[in-house]
């Protein structure tokens, strides 16, 4: 059965985990209303997704 020589020390544990950190939400401007909307979704302000209302909002 394998076992470790040596323990890993917190350096080199905290090197491979380098890569695990998250990455920050992409956001685009929505060409209908201005507002800020994740990419492929539809607007929450506005209701509009690839130039067409899709959902009905208070506002309108």
């Amino acid at each position: 059965m394998a076992v470790p020589k040596k323990k890993t020390s917190k350096s080199r544990r905290n090197m491979r985990r380098a890569h695990h950190a998250l990455t920050a939400e992409s956001h685009a401007e929505c060409p209908n209303c201005g507002e800020l909307k994740r990419p492929h979704h539809v607007c929450l302000a506005c209701g509009y997704y690839d130039g067409r209302e899709v959902v009905k909002t208070a506002a309108a």
